[in-house]
């Protein structure tokens, strides 16, 4: 008789999730790198270089280039919407302490800071494709200026517009995700901290006669 699965360690768990969404937003990142290279070089190199991508060695080369992007992507998107989540954070709690203080409550309830996480790397997720989208429009805009095909103006401002518009989505999607998970930390730590026991005070000792 087997054994059932065990499950994984929190610590083991986190750590995957974490590289899945370093990996997702780096493979956006590696695109537009790529699509940008094929605006630098041109359709003659373009067609020399097409044979080399489908290698084993481009692949790994490719998974290991997509998680650095992803890494450099998701700080650069951090710190360009960093002073808008300061903002956004101050409608909920007045200072870094009070926030700092809420995630530490947080902590004690492991089924509220697990959904807590879930909804943060959605978030970050987000975050980073909002800069992706905006590489990919430029890099896609680039690379088809060096081909001639029918209606090249008319796809160029389509795929703008397109973009524009993903990267606003993208853009939007944090913006509710992160008021959404400020305003939920603030009443399940209210909440929590007012369903808390309250210790039971000694009782005072008869005076002595």
């Amino acid at each position: 008789m087997t054994n059932p699965p065990q499950p994984e360690p929190p610590a083991l768990a986190a750590a995957t999730a974490m590289f899945v969404e370093v990996l997702v937003v780096g493979i956006g990142a590696l695109t537009a790198a790529v699509l940008l290279l094929i605006a630098l070089v041109g359709p003659a190199t373009t067609a020399k270089l097409a044979p080399l991508a489908g290698t084993s060695a481009a692949a790994g080369v490719g998974l290991a280039t997509a998680y650095a992007l992803g890494i450099l992507i998701d700080r650069a998107a951090d710190a360009a919407l960093t002073p808008h989540r300061r903002r956004l954070r101050t409608r909920f709690f007045p200072s870094s302490t009070a926030y700092a203080q809420a995630r530490l409550r947080l902590a004690d309830f492991p089924v509220l800071a697990a959904r807590a996480d879930y909804a943060r790397s959605r978030m970050r997720i987000c975050r980073g494709w909002t800069l992706n989208t905006l590489a990919l429009t430029l890099t896609a805009d680039l690379a088809m200026l060096r081909y001639a095909f029918d209606h090249r103006l008319l796809i160029l401002g389509a795929t703008t517009a397109l973009g524009m518009v993903t990267a606003f989505g993208f853009y939007r999607a944090w913006r509710a995700l992160t008021v959404t998970g400020y305003r939920k930390l603030a009443e399940q730590t209210t909440t929590s901290a007012a369903n808390q026991p309250v210790p039971a005070q000694p009782s005072p000792s008869p005076a002595s006669p």
